[in-house]
Protein backbone atom coordinates (compact mmCIF):
# COMPACT_ATOMS: atom_id res chain seq x y z
CA UNK A 1 0.00 0.00 0.00
CA UNK A 2 1.15 3.79 -0.82
CA UNK A 3 1.23 6.70 1.20
CA UNK A 4 1.13 10.16 0.54
CA UNK A 5 2.24 11.35 4.23
CA UNK A 6 6.19 11.93 4.65
CA UNK A 7 8.32 9.96 6.76
CA UNK A 8 8.40 12.85 9.52
CA UNK A 9 4.70 13.06 9.62
CA UNK A 10 4.74 9.32 11.03
CA UNK A 11 7.52 10.21 13.17
CA UNK A 12 5.72 13.04 14.77
CA UNK A 13 2.45 10.80 14.70
CA UNK A 14 4.29 8.03 16.51
CA UNK A 15 5.61 10.67 19.00
CA UNK A 16 2.43 12.42 19.82
CA UNK A 17 0.70 9.25 20.62
CA UNK A 18 3.27 8.19 22.98
CA UNK A 19 2.96 11.79 24.94
CA UNK A 20 -0.91 11.21 25.01
CA UNK A 21 -0.73 7.72 25.77
CA UNK A 22 1.61 8.90 28.69
CA UNK A 23 -0.16 11.76 29.65
CA UNK A 24 -3.65 9.71 29.91
CA UNK A 25 -2.21 6.79 32.09
CA UNK A 26 0.76 8.22 33.89
CA UNK A 27 0.44 11.83 34.67
CA UNK A 28 -3.43 12.01 35.05
CA UNK A 29 -3.09 8.62 37.19
CA UNK A 30 -0.57 10.29 39.33
CA UNK A 31 -3.18 13.13 40.31
CA UNK A 32 -4.15 11.13 42.82
CA UNK A 33 -7.90 11.09 41.87
CA UNK A 34 -9.26 7.59 42.05
CA UNK A 35 -12.58 8.90 40.22
CA UNK A 36 -13.27 11.16 37.09
CA UNK A 37 -15.31 14.07 37.48
CA UNK A 38 -17.79 14.66 34.54
CA UNK A 39 -15.85 18.25 34.22
CA UNK A 40 -12.69 16.89 33.88
CA UNK A 41 -14.09 13.76 31.45
CA UNK A 42 -15.43 16.39 29.28
CA UNK A 43 -12.71 19.04 29.05
CA UNK A 44 -9.96 15.95 28.23
CA UNK A 45 -12.55 14.79 25.28
CA UNK A 46 -12.10 18.47 23.93
CA UNK A 47 -8.46 17.94 24.43
CA UNK A 48 -8.35 14.66 22.89
CA UNK A 49 -10.69 15.87 20.00
CA UNK A 50 -9.20 19.47 19.37
CA UNK A 51 -5.83 17.41 19.25
CA UNK A 52 -7.06 14.85 16.21
CA UNK A 53 -8.37 18.21 14.22
CA UNK A 54 -4.88 19.75 14.68
CA UNK A 55 -3.71 16.98 13.62
CA UNK A 56 -5.52 16.78 10.40
CA UNK A 57 -4.48 20.87 10.14
CA UNK A 58 -0.77 19.55 10.06
CA UNK A 59 -1.36 16.76 7.50
CA UNK A 60 -2.97 18.74 5.28
CA UNK A 61 0.43 21.15 5.20
CA UNK A 62 2.31 18.12 4.85
CA UNK A 63 0.40 17.12 2.00
CA UNK A 64 0.11 21.06 0.29
CA UNK A 65 3.47 21.29 0.94
CA UNK A 66 4.81 17.75 -1.06
CA UNK A 67 2.20 17.95 -3.85
CA UNK A 68 2.05 21.34 -4.15
CA UNK A 69 -1.71 20.49 -4.81
CA UNK A 70 -4.52 22.35 -2.44
CA UNK A 71 -7.09 19.63 -3.63
CA UNK A 72 -5.26 17.09 -3.43
CA UNK A 73 -4.27 18.30 0.40
CA UNK A 74 -8.10 19.20 1.03
CA UNK A 75 -8.96 15.53 -0.50
CA UNK A 76 -6.74 13.79 1.97
CA UNK A 77 -7.79 15.74 4.99
CA UNK A 78 -11.30 15.10 4.16
CA UNK A 79 -10.80 11.47 3.76
CA UNK A 80 -8.60 11.81 7.15
CA UNK A 81 -12.09 13.56 8.72
CA UNK A 82 -14.84 11.42 7.70
CA UNK A 83 -12.67 8.47 8.72
CA UNK A 84 -11.71 9.69 11.99
CA UNK A 85 -15.91 11.01 12.12
CA UNK A 86 -17.33 7.04 11.58
CA UNK A 87 -14.34 5.37 14.17
CA UNK A 88 -14.90 7.89 16.38
CA UNK A 89 -18.86 7.17 16.15
CA UNK A 90 -17.98 3.37 16.08
CA UNK A 91 -15.77 4.04 19.39
CA UNK A 92 -18.62 6.23 21.21
CA UNK A 93 -20.60 2.55 20.83
CA UNK A 94 -17.59 0.74 21.67
CA UNK A 95 -18.12 2.72 25.17
CA UNK A 96 -21.82 1.66 25.72
CA UNK A 97 -20.58 -1.58 25.22
CA UNK A 98 -17.87 -1.14 27.84
CA UNK A 99 -20.78 0.31 30.09
CA UNK A 100 -22.85 -2.86 29.73
CA UNK A 101 -20.03 -4.96 30.64
CA UNK A 102 -18.78 -2.75 33.95
CA UNK A 103 -22.33 -2.29 35.08
CA UNK A 104 -23.21 -6.30 34.44
CA UNK A 105 -19.75 -7.10 36.84
CA UNK A 106 -20.47 -4.10 39.32
CA UNK A 107 -17.17 -2.86 38.70
CA UNK A 108 -16.14 -0.15 41.03
CA UNK A 109 -15.30 2.98 39.17
CA UNK A 110 -11.80 3.05 40.69
CA UNK A 111 -10.89 0.02 38.88
CA UNK A 112 -12.28 0.88 35.63
CA UNK A 113 -9.28 3.15 35.05
CA UNK A 114 -6.98 -0.07 34.74
CA UNK A 115 -9.27 -2.19 32.90
CA UNK A 116 -10.08 0.65 30.49
CA UNK A 117 -6.55 1.60 29.87
CA UNK A 118 -5.60 -2.34 29.20
CA UNK A 119 -8.93 -1.99 26.48
CA UNK A 120 -7.47 0.65 24.83
CA UNK A 121 -3.69 -0.27 24.31
CA UNK A 122 -5.09 -3.95 23.10
CA UNK A 123 -7.65 -1.37 20.49
CA UNK A 124 -4.85 0.11 18.94
CA UNK A 125 -2.10 -2.77 18.88
CA UNK A 126 -5.41 -4.89 17.82
CA UNK A 127 -6.40 -2.24 14.69
CA UNK A 128 -2.31 -1.59 14.05
CA UNK A 129 -2.13 -5.43 13.42
CA UNK A 130 -5.57 -5.67 11.17
CA UNK A 131 -4.72 -2.57 9.25
CA UNK A 132 -1.35 -4.40 7.71
CA UNK A 133 -3.25 -7.47 7.64
CA UNK A 134 -6.33 -5.86 5.66
CA UNK A 135 -4.11 -3.28 3.55
CA UNK A 136 -2.26 -6.82 2.19
CA UNK A 137 -5.00 -8.81 1.40
CA UNK A 138 -6.99 -5.69 -0.37
CA UNK A 139 -3.77 -5.10 -2.76
CA UNK A 140 -3.62 -9.04 -3.60
CA UNK A 141 -7.18 -10.00 -3.61
CA UNK A 142 -9.13 -7.21 -4.87
CA UNK A 143 -12.19 -8.89 -3.80
CA UNK A 144 -11.98 -8.97 -0.13
CA UNK A 145 -13.40 -5.51 -0.67
CA UNK A 146 -16.94 -6.65 -0.90
CA UNK A 147 -16.21 -9.12 1.70
CA UNK A 148 -15.64 -6.61 3.94
CA UNK A 149 -18.68 -4.56 2.34
CA UNK A 150 -21.00 -7.27 2.69
CA UNK A 151 -19.64 -7.89 6.33
CA UNK A 152 -20.61 -4.06 7.18
CA UNK A 153 -24.14 -4.29 5.56
CA UNK A 154 -25.04 -7.49 7.45
CA UNK A 155 -23.65 -5.79 10.95
CA UNK A 156 -25.50 -2.92 10.18
CA UNK A 157 -28.44 -4.52 10.12
CA UNK A 158 -27.67 -6.66 12.75
CA UNK A 159 -27.06 -3.65 14.85
CA UNK A 160 -30.44 -2.10 13.93
CA UNK A 161 -32.29 -5.33 15.67
CA UNK A 162 -30.59 -5.60 18.05
CA UNK A 163 -30.52 -1.28 18.95
CA UNK A 164 -33.45 -0.69 21.83
CA UNK A 165 -33.40 -3.82 23.64
CA UNK A 166 -31.50 -4.59 26.56
CA UNK A 167 -28.54 -6.45 25.96
CA UNK A 168 -28.05 -9.54 28.58
CA UNK A 169 -24.41 -10.89 29.42
CA UNK A 170 -25.87 -14.14 30.65
CA UNK A 171 -26.21 -15.26 27.20
CA UNK A 172 -23.15 -14.90 26.46
CA UNK A 173 -20.75 -17.90 24.87
CA UNK A 174 -17.47 -16.11 25.56
CA UNK A 175 -18.31 -15.70 29.48
CA UNK A 176 -20.45 -18.95 29.39
CA UNK A 177 -17.13 -20.70 28.20
CA UNK A 178 -14.78 -18.89 30.79
CA UNK A 179 -17.10 -20.26 33.75
CA UNK A 180 -16.82 -23.66 32.84
CA UNK A 181 -12.79 -23.43 32.39
CA UNK A 182 -11.79 -21.82 35.00
CA UNK A 183 -12.92 -21.03 38.77
CA UNK A 184 -13.85 -17.43 39.53
CA UNK A 185 -14.45 -15.66 42.63
CA UNK A 186 -17.91 -13.74 43.31
CA UNK A 187 -15.44 -10.77 45.32
CA UNK A 188 -12.80 -8.46 44.20
CA UNK A 189 -9.43 -8.14 45.58
CA UNK A 190 -8.19 -4.75 44.75
CA UNK A 191 -7.22 -4.65 41.09
CA UNK A 192 -5.67 -8.21 40.84
CA UNK A 193 -6.78 -10.35 38.23
CA UNK A 194 -6.39 -13.22 40.31
CA UNK A 195 -6.80 -14.33 44.33
CA UNK A 196 -6.22 -16.86 46.76
CA UNK A 197 -9.50 -18.80 48.04
CA UNK A 198 -9.58 -21.90 50.07
CA UNK A 199 -5.88 -21.94 49.48
CA UNK A 200 -6.79 -22.26 45.44
CA UNK A 201 -6.22 -19.50 42.88
CA UNK A 202 -9.10 -18.44 41.05
CA UNK A 203 -10.20 -15.63 38.90
CA UNK A 204 -12.00 -12.42 40.29
CA UNK A 205 -14.97 -10.58 38.84
CA UNK A 206 -12.34 -8.46 36.98
CA UNK A 207 -10.32 -10.97 35.04
CA UNK A 208 -13.74 -11.54 33.43
CA UNK A 209 -14.42 -7.97 32.71
CA UNK A 210 -10.51 -7.95 30.82
CA UNK A 211 -11.21 -10.79 28.77
CA UNK A 212 -14.76 -9.80 27.53
CA UNK A 213 -13.29 -6.26 26.76
CA UNK A 214 -10.53 -8.01 24.91
CA UNK A 215 -12.99 -9.87 23.37
CA UNK A 216 -15.04 -6.38 22.39
CA UNK A 217 -11.99 -5.15 21.11
CA UNK A 218 -11.67 -7.51 18.32
CA UNK A 219 -15.24 -7.19 17.06
CA UNK A 220 -14.83 -3.49 16.90
CA UNK A 221 -11.56 -3.59 15.38
CA UNK A 222 -12.85 -6.06 12.74
CA UNK A 223 -15.85 -3.28 12.04
CA UNK A 224 -13.84 -0.01 12.01
CA UNK A 225 -11.27 -1.27 9.86
CA UNK A 226 -13.59 -2.94 7.18
CA UNK A 227 -15.43 0.74 7.38
CA UNK A 228 -12.31 2.90 7.11
CA UNK A 229 -11.16 0.72 3.86
CA UNK A 230 -14.63 2.12 2.53
CA UNK A 231 -12.83 5.95 2.70
CA UNK A 232 -9.49 5.28 1.89
CA UNK A 233 -6.52 2.63 1.19
CA UNK A 234 -3.82 5.17 2.31
CA UNK A 235 -2.59 3.10 5.58
CA UNK A 236 -1.32 6.57 7.36
CA UNK A 237 -5.05 7.90 6.74
CA UNK A 238 -6.53 4.53 7.96
CA UNK A 239 -4.31 4.11 11.18
CA UNK A 240 -4.06 7.61 11.83
CA UNK A 241 -7.66 7.81 11.87
CA UNK A 242 -8.43 5.22 14.06
CA UNK A 243 -5.87 5.75 16.82
CA UNK A 244 -6.36 9.20 16.89
CA UNK A 245 -10.64 7.98 17.82
CA UNK A 246 -8.74 5.69 20.09
CA UNK A 247 -7.18 8.34 22.13
CA UNK A 248 -9.20 9.90 24.99
CA UNK A 249 -11.40 7.24 25.20
CA UNK A 250 -10.90 6.74 28.70
CA UNK A 251 -12.10 10.13 29.49
CA UNK A 252 -14.89 10.18 26.84
CA UNK A 253 -16.54 6.63 28.96
CA UNK A 254 -16.50 8.64 32.10
CA UNK A 255 -18.17 11.03 30.42
CA UNK A 256 -20.82 9.04 28.38
CA UNK A 257 -21.46 6.68 31.55
CA UNK A 258 -22.83 10.11 32.75
CA UNK A 259 -25.10 10.63 29.68
CA UNK A 260 -25.63 7.27 28.27
CA UNK A 261 -29.33 7.72 28.56
CA UNK A 262 -29.33 10.49 26.23
CA UNK A 263 -27.69 8.74 23.34
CA UNK A 264 -30.31 5.45 23.45
CA UNK A 265 -31.04 6.15 19.99
CA UNK A 266 -27.21 6.13 18.73
CA UNK A 267 -27.26 2.60 17.62
CA UNK A 268 -29.83 3.33 15.03
CA UNK A 269 -27.67 5.88 13.54
CA UNK A 270 -24.36 3.59 13.32
CA UNK A 271 -26.23 0.90 11.57
CA UNK A 272 -27.31 3.01 8.66
CA UNK A 273 -23.71 4.51 8.63
CA UNK A 274 -22.22 0.59 8.23
CA UNK A 275 -24.95 -0.41 5.62
CA UNK A 276 -24.40 3.27 3.85
CA UNK A 277 -20.71 2.13 4.02
CA UNK A 278 -20.65 -1.00 3.26
CA UNK A 279 -23.27 -0.15 0.19
CA UNK A 280 -20.20 2.20 -1.01
CA UNK A 281 -17.93 -0.63 -1.05
CA UNK A 282 -19.59 -2.64 -3.01
CA UNK A 283 -20.43 0.04 -5.09
CA UNK A 284 -16.74 1.08 -5.65
CA UNK A 285 -16.39 -0.39 -8.94
CA UNK A 286 -19.41 1.23 -10.09
CA UNK A 287 -19.73 4.47 -8.95
CA UNK A 288 -17.09 5.65 -6.32
CA UNK A 289 -18.83 8.03 -4.27
CA UNK A 290 -17.18 11.31 -3.47
CA UNK A 291 -15.08 11.63 -0.19
CA UNK A 292 -17.06 15.09 1.03
CA UNK A 293 -20.61 13.34 0.35
CA UNK A 294 -19.80 10.40 2.52
CA UNK A 295 -18.55 12.85 5.30
CA UNK A 296 -21.78 14.93 4.74
CA UNK A 297 -23.99 11.93 4.73
CA UNK A 298 -21.75 10.29 8.22
CA UNK A 299 -22.22 13.74 9.90
CA UNK A 300 -26.20 13.97 9.06
CA UNK A 301 -26.77 10.56 10.19
CA UNK A 302 -25.31 11.41 13.67
CA UNK A 303 -26.56 14.79 13.79
CA UNK A 304 -30.31 13.51 13.37
CA UNK A 305 -29.93 10.83 15.79
CA UNK A 306 -27.96 12.82 18.50
CA UNK A 307 -30.55 15.09 18.55
CA UNK A 308 -33.68 12.99 18.47
CA UNK A 309 -31.68 11.35 21.25
CA UNK A 310 -31.54 14.14 23.21
CA UNK A 311 -35.15 15.31 22.57
CA UNK A 312 -36.87 11.99 23.69
CA UNK A 313 -34.65 11.20 26.35
CA UNK A 314 -36.25 13.05 28.91
CA UNK A 315 -39.24 10.82 28.50
CA UNK A 316 -36.97 7.63 29.37
CA UNK A 317 -36.32 6.89 32.88
CA UNK A 318 -32.80 7.22 34.08
CA UNK A 319 -29.89 4.89 34.36
CA UNK A 320 -27.23 5.09 36.81
CA UNK A 321 -23.65 3.44 36.75
CA UNK A 322 -23.81 0.51 39.11
CA UNK A 323 -20.15 1.24 41.46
Amino acid sequence: METIAPMWLWITFVGIVLAALFIDFVVLKNQGAQTVSVKQALNWSIVWIALSFLFNGLFWWAVKDMTGSVEMANTKSLEFLTGYLIEKSLAVDNIFVFLMIFTYFAVPTEFQKRVLMIGIIGAIVLRTIMILVGGWLLSEFHWILYVFGGFLILTGIKMWRAAGKEPDLNDNPALKLLRKIMTVSKNYDKEKFFTIENGKKVATPLFMVICLIGLTDVIFAVDSISAIFAITSDPFIVLTSNVFAILGLRAMYFLLAAVANRFHLLNYGLAVILVFIGAKMCLIDIYKIPVGASLGVVAAILAVTMILSVRTSRKLPVHTQSG
